[in-house]
């Protein structure tokens, strides 16, 4: 293609949902309360195991960070729809666009990283109890963490650099509600094979490793579990890992039915469908999990209850 038909692209159009006028409204509504319960459900849990002193415990410290990723992840890219569905020119700049992709892969992939690092602690925790302390050291937990920052920070580096790299035509409408980067793909008039051999690289490294190792872990405890067939210990070991399994079928069941499932006449819209399953949903319902089955959290909160309602009557 030669320079002259190149343009260069200030902007994108965002689509957005196919969603009929007439419903508009209500589905903003609708998807404002979630966004609004995704961020106070988040924060109150990271607000808890800050307070918390029975939270400082190796599994809160992930988990607040797994809801930080989660709050975050809502939010790069609700705002913008919320924004977009009452602006008459649902628009995105280009370095918007790309700082989307980046915050974007960061998040999902650190949300990623803290489901493997909870599902390894679950297994020290199950099947080496008296060893479990010594084993999940701060040392080991802060190292873990921070192990998930600095590969989720270069994997989303490394995408968007590739696709600042790409040129764009005329052609500047995105049928999604975000810049997702598959849509985007299909929009560039420069060759795209460098970036379709690392994303099919990559996802198979960041999103399939971890998941064999959730596989793994939870295959080991239920194997210890069953070493020792009694009602008490089955109990406390499904109490302990139930929101934690939840939670990780929700994430890679969304992500696997969106990106593993054959495509159709209407993969448009099952994309965008399934994208708001692990954008807005998920990082919604998870802390919902974690409070309504998790007896520490419950606990977490009536205490901080209880201190504050004494300090009032004092």
């Amino acid at each position: 293609m030669t320079e002259r038909n190149k343009t260069v692209i200030s902007q994108f159009l965002l689509l957005g949902l196919p969603i009929p006028p007439e419903h508009q409204q209500l589905f903003y509504a609708l998807f404002l309360a979630m966004y609004l319960t995704t961020v106070l459900g988040n924060l109150i849990i990271i607000i808890l195991i800050i307070l918390d002193s029975h939270l400082h415990t190796p599994m809160y410290l992930f988990l607040s960070n797994l809801s930080f990723s989660d709050l975050c992840f809502s939010s790069v890219t609700m705002p913008k729809l919320l924004q977009n569905m009452q602006s008459q020119v649902p628009s995105i700049p280009y370095a918007g666009c790309l700082a989307q992709i980046y915050f974007f892969l960061f998040f999902g992939d650190l949300g990623n990283f803290l489901l493997v690092t909870m599902a390894y602690d679950r297994y020290v925790a199950i099947c080496f109890p008296l060893h479990y302390t010594t084993i999940m050291s701060p040392r080991l937990c802060v190292s873990l963490v921070v192990l998930s920052w600095v590969l989720t920070t270069f994997h989303a580096m490394l995408h968007t650099l590739l696709m600042a790299r790409l040129s764009f035509c005329e052609d500047n409408v995105i049928p999604h509600y975000f810049c997702d980067m598959s849509a985007l793909l299909k929009l560039a008039c420069s060759d795209t094979r460098v970036n379709e051999v690392v994303i099919f690289i990559v996802v198979s490294i960041f999103l399939v490793f971890p998941f064999a190792l959730i596989i793994m872990s939870y295959v080991r405890i239920l194997s210890s579990i069953l070493k020792v067939p009694s009602s008490q210990g089955i109990y406390k070991a499904f109490s302990t890992c139930g929101s934690h399994l939840s939670v990780v079928s929700l994430f890679y069941g969304t992500v696997i039915g969106l990106y593993l499932s054959p495509s159709s006449n209407n993969s448009t819209v099952k994309d965008t469908v399934m994208s708001l399953m692990y954008t807005v949903v998920t990082p919604m319902l998870n802390p919902l999990i974690y409070s309504l089955r998790n007896r520490d959290i419950k606990g977490a909160l009536e205490r901080i209850f209880c201190k504050r309602k004494i300090q009032l009557n004092l």
